[in-house]
């Protein structure tokens, strides 16, 4: 198996495990803290998809689309210790703007070299070009754990 595949796969593991998570949150559960010192899920989700947008633009400038308006200032530190729902985004959007920034990091994997994957990106956490990729996965996974905690607490069942 070439590193491609296997970030691919780790990317698919991850998405298949997070959205088995979050699939059926409401709107209103994704606003529940799974601690009163961590973020919120809604916050944790949209401040992954700022991420994967930074991260990717970083190693590849311009192949990211563009976040909706505003999406990155909700999304911020400064936000993160807000709970009025309303000043984020619903799950749709956060699940629309996950599918499109995902879609477009496994289009920029797609068309690296193994050589590409190989570059250095200058980033102490992710140090080559395939690292950041890999990163993509690790953070989502990350996360996850919080969001059982959430599940658990609102009497969700065990999905994995």
């Amino acid at each position: 198996m070439d590193a491609a595949t296997a970030i691919k796969i780790s990317l698919d593991t991850a998405e298949m495990i997070g959205m088995a998570y979050l699939q059926d949150l409401s709107d209103a559960e994704l606003m529940k803290r799974p601690h009163p010192s961590c973020n919120h899920l809604n916050w944790q989700v949209g401040h992954l998809i700022v991420a994967e947008n930074q991260m990717i633009s970083g190693i590849a400038a311009d192949k990211m689309p563009a976040l909706p308006e505003g999406f990155a200032a909700k999304y911020s530190k400064e936000t993160a210790n807000s709970d009025d729902a309303s000043n984020f985004a619903s799950k749709d959007e956060l699940f629309d703007a996950y599918k499109a920034q995902r879609a477009a990091t496994v289009q920029v994997l797609e068309s690296l070299s193994a050589e590409d994957l190989d570059k250095p990106t200058g980033v102490d956490y992710a140090p080559t070009v395939g690292s950041m990729l890999a990163m993509q996965a690790n953070h989502w996974l990350m996360h996850c754990g919080q969001w059982v905690v959430v599940r658990r607490e609102t009497g969700k069942p065990v999905v994995i």
